[in-house]
């Protein structure tokens, strides 16, 4: 029987519609759901679980570091910090801490999409934001969900900010004193900078701080205006070399003072494409560079470490662990193991078990057939009947 032209034109008009649905639901995924920010700040953090006669932690560990700088230059792609043509060439002082130096280094693996304001959100709150960011990145929200700022400024943190103006949106009441400038003048890759390191030489002789975020907006600009094989890249990087050996040898200067050991992370939000720009999924705009530099790590002569792969979003967990914060709710990351390799070995436990806990509360929230092994049972106990340590 043959379907009259009414009938037919209906069932493709609910084809379509269901395509669309379908193609929708994709493109902007539901958020994952977790408890609210105010409820995961007051929930106290897991306990240790009970190892026989010992009492068992029941609080978070103490801070890793003293004070601790993000330098976020936009646009750093892997190769321009670990490749032998950029790296090497241009930022020499970098290349001596990756080779030889007290550091840690990966390449951070960043997700769709690959502009600034989502990748923010996911190094600070763990978790994987949706296509919709890309039309909130021209003017970002304040964000609501859980992540490391808001947990720091909680805990009587003080927070200083120069840099890309997204910062200040997102996080519009953390800052005790920030300086923003703006994104869209692409051809500026001068006075963009400059705007930022001008702030250095005074921030990095007080002590009244205890994060200081810098936002360097040149290198992605010059990008984005001559490409990636622009001869201004190399001065760029070389200009950026220099102010991380700077902030670098200040915080060593500062540690024979207070024998207390500080934390330097170098990162990129996103990468940067053959033609110089981003937002697409090439492995030039996916794989950023992403380096921990500390006093804190332990370094043997000899010993060679090429950069491991790790996901961007591990980054929260790792500053939270670092300034002994909880873990955001949403996160998805992973502790990045070897910053805390020269800890104690209970103390390492004490850390996987925190990020182990806190992904298992997020999978069962979002997952409503998962329950938890048995490995995770002596937590429930320890919650009720061991609650001294």
């Amino acid at each position: 029987m043959r379907l009259g032209s009414g009938t037919f034109a209906a069932c493709c008009v609910v084809i379509q519609v269901l395509g669309v649905a379908l193609f929708l639901r994709g493109f902007f995924p539901a958020p994952i759901r977790s408890s609210s920010r105010t409820e995961h700040q007051a929930e106290p953090p897991a306990p240790e679980p009970s190892a026989g006669d010992r009492s068992n932690w029941t609080k978070l560990p103490p801070p890793l570091f003293r004070k601790v700088v993000i330098m976020l230059i936009d646009g750093l792609r892997d190769d321009f910090v670990f490749g032998c043509v950029w790296g090497v060439k241009f930022m020499p002082y970098t290349t001596y801490l990756v080779e030889k130096g007290a550091s840690h280094s990966f390449v951070a693996e960043a997700k769709l999409p690959t502009v600034t304001m989502p990748r923010i959100k996911a190094m600070m709150t763990g978790s994987l934001p949706g296509f919709i960011d890309v039309v909130r990145n021209l003017n970002s929200p304040a964000l609501v969900e859980d992540n490391v700022i808001t947990q720091a400024k909680a805990a009587g943190k003080r927070i200083i900010f120069y840099g890309d103006e997204t910062w200040v949106k997102l996080f519009p009441k953390h800052f005790v004193e920030y300086d923003g400038t703006t994104s869209f003048f692409v051809s500026d890759y001068t006075e963009v900078d400059n705007n930022v390191t001008r702030h250095l030489d005074k921030v990095l002789k007080r002590g009244d701080w205890d994060v200081l975020i810098l936002h360097y907006l040149g290198l992605d600009h010059i990008g984005h205006v001559s490409g990636p094989s622009s001869p201004l890249i190399g001065h760029k990087l070389r200009e950026m070399d220099s102010v991380l050996m700077k902030i670098h040898t200040s915080l060593l200067s500062e540690e024979r003072d207070t024998l207390v050991p500080n934390l330097l992370v170098l990162c990129g939000d996103h990468g940067m494409s053959e033609a110089g720009g981003h937002g697409a999924s090439s492995m030039e705009e996916l794989n950023t560079a992403l380096i921990l530099i500390s006093s804190a790590f332990e370094r043997k002569p000899g010993d060679i470490r090429r950069p491991k792969h790790v996901q961007q979003t591990d980054l929260a967990a790792t500053l939270a662990i670092g300034l002994g914060l909880p873990i955001p709710g949403n996160s998805v990351g992973s502790l990045l193991f070897p910053t805390v390799e020269g800890r104690p070995v209970r103390e390492q436990l004490r850390f996987l078990h925190l990020n182990a806990v806190q992904l298992s509360k997020l999978l069962q929230e979002n997952v409503p057939s998962y329950t938890k092994g048995s490995s995770a049972a002596p937590t429930q106990h320890a919650t009720g009947s061991e609650q001294q340590g």
